[in-house]
């Protein structure tokens, strides 16, 4: 064979893979401007910056091999942001993108690249679940045993998208991952509803078994919900634009742009002096950061509880807080949950913390603990305790109750109170209606004089005087005192490293 007609052949087999799959499956798709697996990276990447891994891949199934271009993954590093990053991006076109296990293997070497190398780590994700019949039979399912481990300790930060139907290992890859953002449309669930109805006879569509009202509002697992691939590829650029490439290395820092010191002076007109005043605490912490620095993470899931990544004087910060718009900001065991994963989050890639409580504490009662309540406590406490990142609490009207120490208070570097704060075991009303149910005492004293009494005890000075607080502050400083804090715990030993104690804690804490 000559050379130019080995040359023919390589041209050949390598434009049939860059074709991918079913070309009337590729234009449908383009009519409904959803990205194709080749899109979606060069949407990503800087133009020419794709080293693809896998080209020549194909189906084990000899049978198949002609079907199954790259079998169905488009793998590789590529250059996001001038940030090198593995990306693996599902071909659904081709075979519906299910799970074959060449394609596995592609999956896996790059993550496992990107962990030895310290890069992050980007799935873009379709999947028809298993591969039939490729996982049929004694030996198909036990290669999967052998297939690699599905969870690693967290070294490098990993995106994903739920860019389409995402069954199987595909929604595994997704719900492992610290960021999943998932587009309208689109479906995340462990079986098809081809296989439910037919192994448990229940009829479901795709978007009741796994849309996106389901993930971002019920289990938490979709961070973010944006309305095209577009939009989805642009929010995980932004996610890890706050993150290290691994966990060995600090933040990367952003230019503060002008003026961002104005809005704090407004805190005492965005949060209400009246306690029991609901407001959007979201208000109050974008007025705190840097100006569009605030990204929220499960903003639809758990409201009572805020979390999200921003910037302080072009510092990356993880902030938590509590909104009294959303139960009066009294936690219930999904905001638990949701806090616990953000703490995890920000402890493995060395994101100082910032905890903003406005809260009349945990949400109680039969349905609480029923779901689990006091065990949703210990393990927010538990990796509160554990992480070793800066933690900075701030009191900004009122924290009563457990809630106030699990909302940082005496449980970090640093705890801070605004002057017009209330700080004490429970509201001074339910305690005085716990004690005496209503009735004067014996001394003669109404209810309205023994609620004083209480309430005497509960100032930000009170808790000041033993030492118990670090600093009373004034609303209008909160950007200064805390930017002025990070620098002060800014481990300068460590070159702001933390030690990672919660690498190996499970994706979501339920």
């Amino acid at each position: 064979m000559s050379f130019d007609s080995k040359l023919a052949e390589f041209r050949h087999r390598r434009d049939k893979a860059l074709a991918m799959g079913s070309a009337r499956h590729l234009a449908a798709r383009k009519a409904q401007g959803i990205l194709n697996a080749r899109e979606r990276v060069a949407h990503l990447v800087a133009p020419g910056s794709f080293e693809e891994f896998g080209l020549f891949a194909t189906g084990l199934n000899p049978a198949m091999r002609e079907r199954t271009p790259t079998d169905a993954a488009v793998c590789g590093f590529g250059s996001v942001d001038g940030r090198l990053m593995g990306i693996n991006s599902a071909d659904f076109s081709t075979m519906a993108a299910s799970s074959g296990r060449v394609q596995i293997k592609k999956y896996n070497h790059i993550r496992d690249l990107c962990i030895a190398n310290g890069h992050p780590l980007i799935n873009l994700m379709e999947c028809g679940g298993g591969r039939i019949p490729d996982v049929m039979g004694a030996s198909g399912i036990g290669a999967g045993g052998e297939s690699g481990r599905y969870f690693r300790p967290r070294i490098v930060p990993t995106a994903a998208g739920v860019l389409g139907a995402t069954y199987g290992r595909g929604a595994f890859v997704c719900v492992l991952s610290d960021f999943t953002v998932m587009r309208r449309g689109a479906v995340m669930a462990v079986s098809s509803p081809n296989v439910t109805s037919s192994s448990i006879a229940e009829a479901e569509t795709p978007e009741d078994l796994g849309g996106w009202p389901v993930h971002s509002e019920v289990t938490g697992l979709a961070d973010l919900v944006v309305d095209s691939d577009e939009e989805a590829l642009d929010a995980i650029r932004r996610f890890l634009s706050y993150l290290p490439d691994h966990h060995r290395a600090a933040p990367p820092r952003a230019p503060v742009p002008a003026g961002a010191d104005d809005a704090a002076r407004r805190l005492p007109d965005l949060v209400p002096d009246e306690r029991r005043k609901t407001y959007d605490v979201r208000r109050a912490i974008e007025a705190i950061v840097d100006p569009g620095s605030f990204f929220a993470l499960k903003e639809r899931f758990a409201r009572a509880a805020v979390t999200g990544l921003a910037r302080l004087g072009g510092q990356t910060v993880g902030v938590i807080a509590t909104n009294p718009r959303v139960k009066g900001g009294a936690l219930d065991a999904e905001a638990c949950s949701k806090i616990t994963s953000f703490i995890v989050l920000c402890d493995s890639f060395n994101v100082p913390l910032i905890m903003m409580a406005d809260t009349p504490g945990f949400l109680i009662g039969g349905e609480a603990e029923r779901r689990g309540m006091a065990g949703r406590i210990m393990n927010f406490l538990a990796a509160l305790e554990e992480a070793t990142v800066p933690k900075l609490a701030l009191v900004l009207r009122k924290s009563f109750g457990q809630a106030y120490i699990n909302m940082g208070g005496g449980k970090g570097d640093e705890t801070a109170a605004w002057f017009s704060s209330e700080i004490s075991f429970m509201d001074p009303q339910v305690a005085v209606s716990v004690v005496f149910a209503g009735r004067q005492d014996g001394d003669g004293k109404s209810q309205e004089q023994l609620m004083a009494e209480v309430a005497a005890d509960t100032t930000p000075y009170n808790l000041a005087a033993p030492y118990l607080a670090h600093a009373v502050i004034d609303p209008r400083d909160t950007r200064a005192y805390l930017i002025s804090r990070l620098a002060i715990h800014g481990r300068a030993l460590t070159g702001g490293i933390g030690e990672h104690r919660l690498a190996n804690w499970p994706p979501m804490s339920f």
